[in-house]
């Protein structure tokens, strides 16, 4: 009887510990480097921004939206193809980069053409942190940050 209950004690305390150390604590995120090109084309433009997750928990950006575009897509780049994707990781201590080249917006039947010098809102939609609401500077079609973005 002692045996079983000494077995029993260590399995509570195992459980116990287990769930106390998993130290993963929720998604952390804030947006950077935030812009759009200012579009050549009257329906389409594109946008950039990093998203960094100081979190213990990872997060994915399933949706974008925006009062200046009919829709907004995401997009992923591999091996030079662009493909909409439904979601994008952010992960957990790292971030999330939409680059020129690479992973981007996509903002469709603009419904004006945005100018430089002007701001588009835009709402970042997340799989578990919610909606994060960005204003995103209209910059020159021909801009280059310093973040590489």
């Amino acid at each position: 009887m002692r045996r079983s209950a000494a077995c029993a004690a260590a399995l509570t305390c195992a459980l116990v510990l287990a769930g106390c150390g998993s130290g993963d604590s929720a998604a952390e995120l804030s947006v950077s480097a935030a812009y759009m090109p200012q579009p050549v084309s009257a329906s389409m433009a594109a946008g950039f921004l990093t998203i960094t997750n100081k979190g213990g928990t990872k997060d994915e950006l399933t949706s974008v939206t925006s009062d200046v575009a009919g829709s907004v897509t995401v997009h992923e780049t591999v091996g030079g193809a662009m493909q909409e994707v439904d979601s994008l990781e952010v992960p957990a201590g790292g971030r999330l980069q939409l680059a020129s080249g690479g992973n981007h917006l996509m903002f469709e039947n603009l419904k004006r053409k945005p100018r430089q010098g002007e701001k588009v809102t835009v709402e970042l939609h997340f799989a578990d942190s919610g909606t994060v609401e960005v204003e995103m500077p209209v910059e020159s079609a021909t801009y280059t940050p310093n973040t590489g973005n």
